[in-house]
């Protein structure tokens, strides 16, 4: 069992900048492919960017080039640093992990950081 607690929202102007944290408690942190989700008012859950166990990367063509997903294993926390932040990112924000072994696929959800930009 994982438990995921999101930190670091709020709200900030358009083309600035915010850090947001995912701490994730219990056993085996670093075997868990890590994501960040983001939801806004009537739109779909969408991926934001995803950190693998390995520490490869990738990143929703919106945010490339503005948002950097990170982990410090130690810590047992992901990060996801956004610059040069659009209002059209506004939306509540969601850390997930998620690992698969040959018999099933273990997939838990924060409770979610609301980020608003706006002027």
């Amino acid at each position: 069992q994982v438990q995921l607690v999101e930190s670091g929202g709020g709200l900030v102007q358009p083309g600035g900048s915010l850090r947001l944290s995912c701490a994730a408690s219990g056993s085996a942190f670093s075997i868990y492919a890590m994501d960040w989700y983001r939801q806004a008012p009537g739109k779909r859950r969408e991926l934001v960017a995803v950190i693998a166990s390995r520490g490869s990367t990738d990143y929703t063509d919106s945010v490339k080039g503005r948002f950097t997903i990170s982990r410090d294993n130690a810590k047992n926390t992901v990060y996801l640093q956004m610059n040069s932040l659009k209002p059209e990112d506004t939306a509540v924000y969601y850390c997930h992990a998620q690992y698969s072994d040959p018999l099933k696929t273990y997939s838990y959800w924060g409770q979610g950081t609301q980020v608003t930009v706006s002027s």
